[in-house]
């Protein structure tokens, strides 16, 4: 009988191809209606393999949830990118491929990153969220995160608003 373990672990450069497919899912998954289709296609294609490879190792945190030897989801993640956000360190992605997600993946992901960068001193911690995104809301409102600043996020050309979940 086969089973298959969940593990956490940082990126190697091994996993672009992996990492491309779960952010193309899951963005189509969590954005489409959020985000205007051109829009959406528009930055799904500068984020293919070679962009992964290349943000692998690049100074940001970058961790990976694997089922088995399938990348499930991932978190990029490391110091707060935006004054803004009143924040010491940031989530800047995390993403569950459609498949995976309900499974607890996200929450273990989430509390893995953030035990990292409180290991690093960055002990208030933010995530930024589209505002029309319910569930991702709803996600970080259920791991205890307190609503703060708003902003807008462009993406490709189109500005969505966005607010700060912030966690301490």
């Amino acid at each position: 009988m086969a089973t298959n373990t969940v593990s956490i672990r940082r990126a190697r450069a091994a996993d672009a191809a992996g990492l491309s497919a779960v952010f193309d899912a899951s963005w189509r998954e969590a954005y489409q209606g959020v985000i205007p289709g051109l829009a959406l296609e528009r930055f799904l294609a500068k984020r293919g393999a070679s962009a992964w490879g290349t943000m692998i190792g690049g100074g940001r945190g970058l961790a990976v949830v694997e089922f088995g030897e399938t990348i499930a989801g991932y978190a990029a993640y490391g110091r707060a990118r935006e004054r803004t956000m009143r924040a010491d360190g940031e989530i800047d992605e995390l993403y569950i491929a459609p498949e995976f997600q309900g499974l607890g993946f996200g929450t273990r992901l989430f509390r893995a990153v953030r035990n990292d960068l409180i290991d690093r001193g960055l002990t208030r911690i933010g995530v930024w969220a589209l505002a029309d995104n319910a569930r991702a809301c709803a996600f970080y409102e259920r791991l205890g995160g307190v609503p703060g600043p708003e902003g807008i996020e462009r993406v490709s050309g189109v500005g969505l608003p966005k607010v700060a979940y912030l966690f301490t």
